[in-house]
């Protein structure tokens, strides 16, 4: 008897799936997305009401056979990938792919990964949602024609290689206008003053002026703005009597917010424990398809973390309150079940991020966890927790008090009942003030009055919590996104975090600058907002995506021809003269990033390193002469000086460009220099362009490579082979060392980007006994030490070296 198959999107998700649904169903995965638009074309057929060429991605061809194969051999095959957008465009061109093999093909969804999910989702399948693919389509097909459109634009304007993005390009301007605030901000001098009484009753407090002569006392504003004014307020306050205004006492209840959706899940993970929001979403994404938990197995923890609801299902809420009536006792349950009102601009079709089982406390698997995954978990489970929980009561005092023509304000609060503070790392009372007992009209010492000179401060950078919170609050984009969104920035080099906020490149404010100012209305805030809207109607089945592309494209054409003809090549005004033709200098790009250029290049080719200063001015950083160290070259006999590169200094010859003789060098305990030989490389056979020897080298990502000796008159080079065929079938490759941006090796094609397979570790010749994979590779971990594993996650085959 045939099985059903059931298609999932993860390999984690299989077995965590497979776990409890037995034999009586096949799962595979389709590793995400297996179609796409072409990567070398546009792919996109604008005469034709926009009709997409999708084709099989590189690399996913052994995944679209296996999937057939196995559609050919199942009864019914149900469609599992995540429950959104992406997820159901996944699921729709896996139907595509298998339809001749199986027609029988239902979609299933999930808000979590539980044996009652799984089985309830296969008990009511539904058929696919043809408008929400719809709107991913339309999404999808919006951000390559912007792509593929404006960014050759760029290139030619600005810096080849660089690309423009539908909803990044705002985000960037966000940036940059945040950016501009900053430097035109002009500090204003302010003089804030405190002052330490007593009572009659200990103890002693700090109050702080709220008011002068009737008027709030803030940072920049009219008073106290001047040292003179400081010390005549100084002098009339020291021959004043302090004497208590006001006394006002009132208990406060604190609320518990509401269970995390993708955005405060984001916001929340950036400031509390430090993560980007890619890295909080890939470790909720393992929460959430599965994690081992010793004898519990293979264990989803959370529901489906891409959500921007706040509801709970009744269940969820019924297993809380069991939870907090056993844990804490029925004061710590409210009155009333506690339910939370969703945006109504929101997408309501999945729960808050909320624990599958909220019985499963964080500290009895954090054994089970890594610190990031526990930390992650614990954060989900306190917060969903505490939303179920009781108010917060607190004693709030607020002291005021008089002085000559001031008012001065203190404010203390007394914890009475945690309520769902009771589950919170940090309760509240951590840093409670208790202030003593007051009358009004009681004259208090001053023990101590302080007056500090400050000045006002721009408005700050962005944070990643930050931006994402801006994000959300304008429409820009949606909690799916916020990630990518912002990965992107940081990979364009069109932003860069510093001291953990963005600061705009050089280049991010070139390119928000010609995109302001040629295509205004891609750039608007409310514009965008506004496609994101048209694209949940069109995933609401309220509007056709072909009639929003062709609305969209009737203004972007025109404006787009327009750029073509008026953006020219990025001259910005920098102020500086060329020292050595007079000519103006210009910022520049290059692959090591901005600099200034002459205008009159090529005849002259005068160069300069500049950085800016607060108000974004530039300032020429002249370069420095090159300090006589006493060592010659051995080449040209020239000096020798210190120099600087991305992996440290080095002894380069003054005689450069003519001269090219580098050396490495050490210092002894006296600080003197002593040349440090390089050992004779190794030679591996023999050039087949000049016949010279072949030489091992090591490029600066830390990768090895093959290079003739003769360079730089002979430039042949070829990668360091592992001698492995690719796997890949009909691929003639085989796998080469490689190296990430980061150093970190990997072993990918030869045949790149005709192929893209590639694994992270050394790979041995196979096939893999149990799933058949032609590639085995070798690891080295600490709990198993060096062994041959099966590169593929779906398959757990192990065995010693």
């Amino acid at each position: 008897m045939s099985k059903d198959l059931i298609i999932v999107e993860s390999p984690a998700k299989v077995k965590t799936i497979s776990k409890f649904l037995g034999k009586d169903y096949l799962v595979e995965a389709s590793v995400g997305h297996v179609r796409d638009l072409p990567t070398r074309d546009l792919g996109v057929d604008e005469e034709n009401d926009f009709a997409p060429a999708y084709q099989v991605i590189q690399g996913k061809e052994d995944v679209v056979k296996k999937l057939r194969a196995a559609a050919k051999k199942a009864e019914h095959v149900y469609l599992a990938p995540d429950p959104d957008r992406e997820g159901e465009a996944i699921a729709w061109h896996v139907a595509e792919l298998i339809r001749k093999e199986n027609p029988n093909v239902s979609r299933i969804q999930f808000n979590e990964i539980t044996a009652r999910a799984v089985k309830e989702a296969l008990e009511h399948p539904q058929s696919l949602d043809e408008a929400l693919f719809d709107s991913q389509q339309a999404r999808r097909i919006l951000d390559r024609l912007v792509g593929y459109k404006i960014s050759p634009i760029l290139w030619k304007n600005v810096k080849r290689g660089i690309s423009a993005g539908r909803v990044q390009s705002v985000a960037l301007k966000i940036l940059v206008e945040r950016e501009k605030e900053r430097r035109a901000f002009e500090p204003q001098e302010y003089w804030p003053f405190k002052a330490l009484v007593a009572g009659e009753n200990p103890p002693p407090f700090w109050v702080d002026l709220w008011k002068y002569k009737d008027k709030s006392v803030k940072p920049g504003g009219h008073h106290v703005t001047t040292a003179d004014e400081a010390q005549a307020l100084e002098k009339a306050l020291n021959e004043s009597d302090f004497l208590v205004d006001n006394v006002e006492e009132k208990q406060r209840s604190r609320q518990p917010r509401p269970p995390y959706i993708t955005s405060t899940l984001q916001q929340e993970a950036n400031q509390r424990l430090g993560y980007s929001a890619r890295k909080t979403m890939t470790i909720a994404q393992r929460l959430y398809e599965g994690v081992e938990l010793g004898r519990r197995g293979t264990t989803a923890l959370i529901t489906y973390m891409r959500t921007d609801s706040v509801r709970i299902a009744k269940d969820a809420q019924d297993a809380a309150k069991e939870l907090i009536l056993d844990k804490f006792g029925q004061d710590y349950y409210p009155a009333k079940t506690r339910n939370f009102k969703t945006k109504g601009s929101a997408q309501d079709a999945h729960e808050a991020i909320r624990p599958v089982d909220v019985t499963i406390i964080p500290e009895e698997v954090k054994q089970y966890l890594p610190s990031e995954q526990y930390r992650m978990y614990k954060l989900i489970w306190q917060r969903f927790v505490a939303s179920q929980m009781a108010a917060a009561k607190f004693w709030d005092t607020t002291v005021t008090i008089k002085a000559a023509e001031t008012l001065w304000r203190a404010k203390g609060e007394r914890l009475l009942f945690p309520g769902f503070l009771a589950v919170m790392d940090k309760p509240a009372d951590d840093n409670t003030t208790d202030l003593p007992q007051l009358t009004v009209g009681e004259k208090v010492a001053v023990n101590e009055l302080k007056k500090e000179q400050k000045f006002t401060q721009p408005p700050p950078r962005y944070s990643e919590a930050s931006l994402v919170r801006t994000l959300e609050e304008l429409g820009i984009g949606r909690p799916s996104t916020y990630a990518a969104i912002i990965s992107t920035l940081i990979d364009r080099d069109y932003a860069r975090l510093e001291e953990k906020r963005f600061a705009p490149t050089e280049l991010g404010f070139t390119v928000s600058d010609q995109l302001s100012e040629h295509f205004p209305d891609l750039m608007d805030v409310g514009f965008t907002a506004s496609m994101e809207n048209s694209l949940d109607d069109v995933a609401e089945g309220k509007q056709q995506w072909v009639k929003l592309l062709k609305v969209f494209a009737k203004d972007f054409y025109p404006t787009l021809d327009k750029a073509r003809k008026d953006m020219a090549s990025t001259v910005q005004d920098t102020g500086v003269q060329c020292s050595e033709c007079g000519k103006p200098m210009v910022v520049k790009f290059g692959k090591t990033g901005e600099f200034l250029g002459c205008t009159g290049f090529p005849a002259c080719r005068n160069i300069k390193n500049f950085k800016r200063d607060e108000k974004g001015g530039i300032i020429v950083v002249e370069r420095e002469e090159p300090e006589d160290i006493g060592i010659a070259c051995d080449k040209c006999g020239r000096p020798m000086s210190i120099k600087q590169s991305r992996r440290g200094e080095f002894l380069g010859c003054t005689g450069y460009p003519d001269c090219r003789n580098i050396k490495n060098f050490e210092r002894d305990e006296d600080g003197n220099i002593k040349i440090v030989e390089q050992a004779a490389p190794e030679v591996v056979g023999t050039c087949p362009e000049c016949g010279g020897e072949l030489h091992l080298k090591k490029a600066r990502t830390g990768s090895r490579f093959i290079a003739c000796a003769n360079y730089p008159d002979c430039t042949y080079t070829e990668p360091y082979s592992t001698g492995v065929p690719c796997p890949n079938e009909g691929c003639s490759g085989t796998l080469v060392e490689k190296a990430s941006r980061k150093g970190k090796l990997f072993y990918s094609c030869s045949e790149y980007p005709k192929c893209d397979y590639a694994v992270w570790d050394w790979p041995v010749k196979g096939p893999c006994p149990e799933c058949g994979h032609p590639v085995l590779v070798r690891k080295n971990t600490k709990a198993k030490g060096e062994h041959i594993a099966c590169p593929k996650r779906s398959c757990k085959y192990e065995q010693p070296v």
